[in-house]
């Protein structure tokens, strides 16, 4: 039997190329189109560049195909975590080592959003547990709130439910609920006053030109709050951190207007110590 000859040889190697090419091209043609993704786009790149965000929890906004301040400032965090140069800007980079990090049902989500359900897609998370169906709307189209009690002792106490309805500001559903996340995990053990005073020092930031201007954008800044640290964000909040928001997004302010706040008995940075103190509110001392 006679042996192959160099150019069938040479001709053989050329096809396994092409297919190893043709395959590779396969795997990553539905991982973004090629265009730089930056602030003000709209589309499919913008839905997956914020699924993609929000599955490793960098972002905690609604996946809308609408790149706003808060996709903005989660990519830009990912960025800086990932030793990528920080501009708010995914470019090839940027988005490679984005796909690298995060996982993307693209079916999934787009089915999602096609049904208007109100739905997440954090990482570790079934994803049949992370859907919500679209609202009932009433005649007027809009979604009905609940009521809230109006004064203590009078009547029987209804359950207030933290919806953009019936909080002023323009807060969205998904503000109250990151909030919500961030008081649970930084102060549940607290007083109600004291978790009052956590949101009111992350709405304080946001008026602040020092800090980023969204709740996602302060929330995950980098080293701003230890809850996120150590993943205690991700706790279910219960009902009274959702009540601090409220109160806190209606004005009050235990705090005196402070933008950072400690645990005396935790804290190893000498930085915090030499803020000016305003006040001590449960374990925590607040700060100018």
């Amino acid at each position: 039997m006679k042996g192959i000859s160099s150019k069938s040889k040479f001709l053989l190697w050329l096809l396994c190329l092409s297919v190893s090419i043709s395959l590779t091209s396969e795997t990553t043609v539905h991982a973004f189109s090629g265009q730089v993704i930056q602030r003000g786009a709209v589309g499919d790149d913008v839905i997956e560049l914020q699924a993609r965000l929000q599955n490793i929890g960098f972002f905690n906004g609604k996946i809308d195909g609408v790149y706003g301040w808060g996709t903005y400032w989660a990519l830009r965090n990912f960025q800086k975590d990932f030793g990528l140069p920080v501009d708010g800007l995914a470019g090839l980079k940027t988005r490679t080592k984005l796909v690298n990090a995060s996982n993307f049902n693209g079916k999934f989500v787009h089915e999602q959003i096609a049904k208007g359900n109100d739905f997440t897609y954090y990482g570790n998370v079934p994803i049949e547990k992370q859907v919500k169906p679209k609202k009932k709307t009433n005649a007027g189209g809009a979604a009905k709130a609940p009521a809230k009690q109006a004064a203590k002792g009078g009547g029987a106490k209804t359950t207030p439910t933290a919806t953009a309805a019936n909080v002023p500001g323009g807060y969205s559903q998904n503000d109250i609920q990151l909030m919500a996340n961030a008081v649970y995990g930084e102060a549940r053990g607290e007083p109600y006053i004291g978790q009052v005073a956590v949101a009111a020092v992350i709405l304080n930031r946001i008026e602040s030109p020092s800090f980023p201007n969204t709740i996602s954008g302060v929330i995950f800044e980098p080293r701003a709050f230890t809850a996120v640290a150590d993943g205690q964000i991700w706790l279910t909040p219960n009902e009274g951190a959702k009540e601090a928001v409220i109160d806190a997004i209606n004005g009050w302010d235990p705090t005196g207007e402070a933008q950072y706040y400690f645990n005396p008995d935790t804290a190893t940075s000498g930085w915090i110590w030499g803020r000016p103190q305003i006040k001590k509110i449960g374990k925590h001392i607040f700060c100018k």
